[in-house]
């Protein structure tokens, strides 16, 4: 393999992981609010046994490209900005695909942050009567997930170790009393969706729970020993638990009626177990985000693995900050944003590396400048997304946008081979 790529990022077998410790990764990162809520979204608009469809078709385009992303970053030992400059360019990844990536994880971890820091702000004025300010709940959390971040790969697979089995009795218990409280199996039984949604819809929602996850699973898959390994960590890790955390989100909700998660523990009886779990969950999940964002934070500076701990710091940051300041009155939006603009980034990473290179690390280059027909298939496949999620929603929007960028890739590279790209052998 020519190594033209960004020195300082590829991982060496010495630090490879077991799929065990990778799959842990994967569940402590889909057991989130934001998973919860959604799911309380989805029960608003479908039938329990529609919702179940839903989330395995969501969840299995979601493994279907993230293996592909995990395995290349396994091949190469490279995160996903890496992977981008044989499709886009050094500089077109630097710039484009870093930046895109880095306020897709900056605006979950400010997603999240803010989340944590209202539910704890409400919770312990609902246990103990004290108020504390949400926003700065948001800025002590916030800061406390950043920093976990900040120590590496390793801090991540042990506080998912523990988290985990923790957050597993806390949702076996937010089950227990959502069933057998309150009357949960009259209420789930005689549910009828107060607000149908469509079907597209729907599956456009699963997906933009996990879209950045997806593209990204090369920063984490880049430790693991073989392919072999990517896929099992990528199914196992994300659908079965995407799936209950989403139905268990949906059931609360129902029972409870609303889907605000704080409010739906409270009104289970359940504040301070709920408090427990929002905070694991959330810690789990936003480590992810940082550690990911500072990648692509490193990326834009020039920087390597060495400095990478200085820009997980900024990006947590700001993240945290973001969060303070209101960004989750942005939720929506920022889900449409992200589901049009992220995926098509994995569709010209796979296009480049399994049709173009055929799957082959010795034929993974990357381009120097910027390589026209990537950044042309990114942009095209982007705006057929948008289109199709906000503007004429047709199918299902991510979908859209990887498959439309792969072919606009394959075309412009072997129409314009010599126009459209510069490729480096030294």
């Amino acid at each position: 393999m020519q190594d033209n790529t960004q020195p300082g990022f590829q991982i060496e077998e010495s630090k490879r992981q077991s799929w065990v410790s990778l799959a842990a990764v994967w569940i402590g990162t889909m057991v989130c609010v934001p998973c919860l809520m959604v799911g309380g979204l989805l029960s608003s608009g479908f039938p329990l046994g529609t919702m179940f469809i839903l989330i395995v078709l969501g969840y299995a385009i979601i493994c279907a490209f993230m293996c592909f992303m995990g395995m290349q970053g396994c091949d190469t030992g490279l995160p996903t900005v890496s992977l981008a400059e044989s499709a886009l360019g050094k500089t077109g990844a630097r710039f484009l695909i870093s930046l895109i990536l880095a306020i897709a994880c900056v605006g979950w971890f400010g997603i999240q942050s803010a989340v944590c820091g209202s539910s704890f702000s409400f919770m312990i004025a609902d246990m103990t009567g004290l108020v504390i300010p949400a926003p700065v709940s948001t800025l002590i959390w916030g800061a406390i997930m950043f920093l976990t971040a900040v120590f590496g790969y390793n801090a991540v697979k042990y506080l998912n170790y523990i988290a985990v089995p923790a957050l597993i009795i806390v949702l076996v218990w937010a089950l227990f009393a959502a069933l057998f409280q309150n009357d949960g199996i009259a209420r789930l039984g005689a549910h009828i969706p107060p607000a149908p949604m469509s079907i597209i819809s729907g599956i456009n929602l699963v997906v933009a729970t996990f879209a950045v996850g997806g593209v990204i699973s090369a920063d984490f898959s880049r430790y693991a020993r073989n392919r072999r390994d990517v896929i099992k960590s990528s199914v196992i890790g994300v659908l079965p638990s995407g799936l209950v955390v989403l139905f268990l989100g949906a059931i609360c909700s129902v029972v409870a009626g609303q889907y605000d998660i704080s409010l739906v523990f409270s009104a289970l009886g359940l504040p301070a177990i709920g408090l427990i779990g929002l905070i694991l969950a959330t810690w789990t999940t936003n480590v992810t985000n940082a550690y990911s964002g500072g990648i692509a934070v490193s990326n834009i500076f020039g920087l390597g693995e060495d400095k990478r701990k200085i820009a997980t710091a900024i990006a947590g940051a700001l993240g945290t900050i973001l969060g303070a300041v209101g960004i989750m009155d942005r939720f929506t939006s920022f889900l449409n944003v992200i589901t049009s603009f992220v995926p098509p980034v994995a569709g010209v990473i796979i296009a480049s590396y399994w049709i173009i290179g055929k799957g082959k690390r010795e034929n993974f280059v990357a381009a120097n400048g910027f390589n026209v027909a990537g950044l042309a298939a990114f942009a095209l496949g982007a705006a057929v997304a948008y289109i199709t999620s906000s503007v004429l929603p047709f199918f299902i929007a991510p979908i859209n946008g990887i498959v439309v960028s792969m072919a606009a890739y394959i075309a412009l590279i072997r129409i314009f081979p010599a126009d459209v790209r510069k490729v480096v052998s030294g």
